[in-house]
């Protein structure tokens, strides 16, 4: 399942507007992620206009095509998603449920062969929300470098005012922060190889670096606090220090 997270209290609405726009428009269940550290911070924040923010296109199937002689619900489209029918529709019923559906009929299937193929099929139409999320850009830094700050949740705080410390000093540093973590922006690879080091700081025993190492092949380096409490900016200035050394 794509899996969207938020770096800040009023990044939340954006965040989870965005996971909603995501599920809808690829009819897939989204993971949110929060924490405790935003859960209990607070911000000014301006509620936005709702003329202001994208709009979430909803396409409902209400009738046959001019060739269809019957529904099929599992008939997906180029970004492998199936047409949505209001149930109860005249002439678009069709099955509903948990039970393995076969491929465009929707008709209950247990053969093995099937299985498989509709699990491929469902990480494939994961995998193409790629194509429908904006690149990856850095926070702060220059895009080549000796060491690159990648980050998620709330960290976000702690790695900005570390990094804008050294930077100000005139150290190298770069800072990206994920809001994308399932699937990755697409160029988010070739941003982890332009730096010689990357640290990625997380408030758990390591869960996006094991993603990371085994994806892009990118031996970064972590640093995790599971203390219920947040990394602070000076850790993060000490950490870049020793691996800068």
């Amino acid at each position: 399942m794509p899996v969207i997270s938020a770096s800040t209290p009023s990044d939340c609405f954006h965040a989870v507007y965005e996971a909603v726009r995501i599920s809808v428009e690829h009819m897939t269940p989204v993971i949110f992620l929060s924490d405790g550290y935003i859960a209990n911070g607070a911000e000014p924040w301006k509620f936005p206009k709702s003329d202001d923010l994208h709009p979430i296109k909803v396409e409902f199937k209400t009738e046959l095509g001019h060739h269809e002689e019957k529904f099929q619900p599992y008939l997906r489209d180029e970004k492998l998603v199936r047409p949505w029918a209001i149930p109860g529709t005249p002439g678009l019923e069709h099955r509903i449920g948990g039970l393995e559906k076969q491929n465009i009929t929707g008709n209950v299937n247990y053969e093995p062969e099937n299985h498989q193929l509709m699990v491929k099929i469902r990480q494939e139409k994961i995998d193409k929300i790629a194509d429908h999320i904006p690149l990856q850009k850095l926070d702060s830094g220059h895009e080549k470098g000796k060491i690159l700050i990648l980050g998620w949740g709330s960290t976000y705080g702690s790695i900005k005012s570390a990094c804008a410390e050294l930077q100000s000093e005139g150290i190298e540093v770069s800072h990206a922060h994920l809001r994308y973590l399932r699937p990755f922006p697409k160029n988010l690879g070739d941003i982890l190889r332009n730096f010689e080091q990357v640290l990625i700081p997380e408030i758990n025993n390591g869960q996006l670096i094991k993603i990371i190492r085994d994806q892009f092949l990118v031996d970064a380096k972590g640093y995790n606090k599971i203390m219920g409490i947040p990394i602070t900016r000076s850790e993060m200035i000490i950490k870049i220090r020793e691996m800068l050394e």
